[in-house]
């Protein structure tokens, strides 16, 4: 008998970080949208398969030395809405 797929439906984070980062941070993190935003911090936005990719994310903000200020998640319908 054959298992429905029951692969949870890709989440989107949105991590606060301290400061604008510069255009030159794209590259590390290319997951994500990058905003800046007027109170001087950069939101980073993107959609996680799963909590492994997620702590890699995390890790890659944690190995740059940036300042993470807030993590928030937002669950998504399997067609990305």
């Amino acid at each position: 008998m054959n298992q429905p797929d029951r692969r949870p439906a890709p989440t989107r984070y949105r991590l606060q970080v301290d400061g604008h980062l510069g255009d030159h941070w794209g590259s590390s993190f290319n997951a994500f949208t990058m905003t800046h935003e007027s109170d001087g911090t950069t939101t980073l936005t993107a959609e996680v398969a799963d909590q492994a990719e997620l702590h890699g994310l995390l890790d890659r903000v944690r190995d740059l030395g940036v300042t993470l200020l807030r993590v928030e998640v937002q669950h998504l319908q399997a067609d990305g809405r």
